[in-house]
């Protein structure tokens, strides 16, 4: 294909140069970096915004479809004030760790601590010292019962006696035999109670306290 004269040819030469010198070329060739610009600066803004959290922002869009962002109701023009979206930024959380409350008084124990179980010398604890009282008083209460059993009785028979002065020898002889007979048994009621009582009045006590036992553990449950 040969060279072409544009100097000869006047038709090609005119059309060459309404292309190279169109205008609406010229502004699109403009109209490219503008908008390259417009949306790094809008990236910019949205970004400033993230770090501003907490405030309110104005965001329109005017009649060429471009969204606007403003920080101040007095910056959006009067006639897109209408369609303003408001919007405000999440606060974020402090950064500061926020400081553990101090109780004061002493520290109370925790559900989970158990308080150890008190144990005497020998390793017995409450319920074995309880245990060991209860049936002391239980004999201590037998004993006494039965000493004032066979007391009721011999005051019986000796009464009987006393009513017998006009009957039969025989008859007053059982009866001053057997009130010689409750005679000894009530001594050994009577020893048999004042034993029970040293236990629980005395011994039981004292052996608490040489094995080094809670005296609370020999008072009565109520």
């Amino acid at each position: 294909m040969g060279n072409v004269d544009w100097n000869e040819n006047p038709k090609i030469s005119n059309e060459k140069h309404s292309e190279i010198h169109n205008p609406k070329l010229e502004i699109e060739h403009m109209e490219m970096p503008m908008k390259r610009m417009a949306l790094i600066f809008l990236v910019g803004w949205i970004g400033y915004w993230g770090i501003s959290v907490g405030q309110e922002i104005y965001r329109w869009v005017d009649e060429k479809g471009t969204v606007h962002f403003a920080d101040d109701i007095t910056l959006v023009p009067e006639r897109y004030r209408n369609q303003v979206e408001k919007k405000e930024l999440p606060q974020k959380p402090s950064a500061t760790p926020a400081k553990p409350s101090v109780r004061s008084g002493p520290s109370e124990p925790t559900p989970t601590q158990s308080t150890p179980e008190k144990k005497d010398l020998l390793g017995r604890g409450e319920d074995w010292w309880k245990a060991r009282m209860k049936e002391g008083r239980d004999k201590l209460q037998t004993a006494q019962k039965n000493y004032d059993l066979t007391s009721s009785e011999l005051k019986q028979k000796e009464k009987e006696l006393e009513e017998a002065k006009f009957k039969p020898d025989s008859l007053k002889r059982k009866l001053k035999a057997e009130i010689k007979a409750l005679a000894e048994k009530l001594k050994e009621r009577e020893k048999e109670r004042d034993e029970a009582k040293n236990m629980v009045e005395k011994v039981l006590p004292k052996e608490a306290e040489d094995y080094k036992a809670d005296p609370a553990w020999l008072k009565p449950e109520e």
